[in-house]
C-alpha cells in the first residue's frame, strides 16, 4: 500500500513536473511572442520617429534654403540698385562734362566768328573810306 502510495506520489510528481515543463514552455513561448511584438512596435516607432526627424530636417533645410535665396535676392537687388545709381551718376557727370565742352567750343567758335566779323567789318570800312576818298 505504501509502495502504491509512493508510486502515485511519483506519478503525481512526474505529472506535476511535466505540467510545469509544459507551462514553462508556454510561458517562454508567450514571453518570446511578447518580446517579438515589443521589438516590432519599437522598430515601427523608431522608423516613424526617424521619418518624422527626416521630414523636420528636410523642412528645416527647405526653410534655410528659402531664407538664403531671399537673402541672395535682396543682396542682388541692392547691388543692382547701387549699380544703377552709379551708372546714373556717371551718365550725369559725363553729360555735364560734354555740355561744358560744347559750351567752350561754342564760345571759341563765337569768338572766332566775332573776330572774323570784326576783320571783315574793318575791311569793308576801309574799302568804304577808300572808295569815298576815290570819289
Amino acid at each position: 500500500h505504501e509502495r502504491e502510495h509512493d508510486r502515485e506520489i511519483s506519478e503525481l510528481i512526474a505529472k506535476h513536473e511535466e505540467e510545469m515543463e509544459k507551462l514553462r514552455a508556454e510561458l517562454n513561448q508567450d514571453q518570446q511572442q511578447l518580446l517579438d511584438e515589443l521589438q516590432q512596435q519599437m522598430a515601427a516607432t523608431h522608423k516613424a520617429e526617424l521619418e518624422q526627424a527626416q521630414l523636420q530636417s528636410q523642412t528645416l533645410h527647405s526653410l534655410e534654403l528659402e531664407a538664403l535665396r531671399l537673402s541672395l535676392n535682396n543682396m542682388h537687388t541692392s547691388q543692382l540698385e547701387l549699380t544703377q545709381s552709379n551708372l546714373r551718376k556717371e551718365k550725369e557727370t559725363a553729360l555735364v562734362e560734354l555740355r561744358e565742352m560744347l559750351n567752350d567750343k561754342r564760345a571759341q567758335e563765337v569768338a572766332i566768328l566775332q573776330s572774323r566779323h570784326q576783320l571783315e567789318w574793318e575791311k569793308i570800312k576801309e574799302q568804304c573810306l577808300k572808295e569815298k576818298e576815290d570819289l
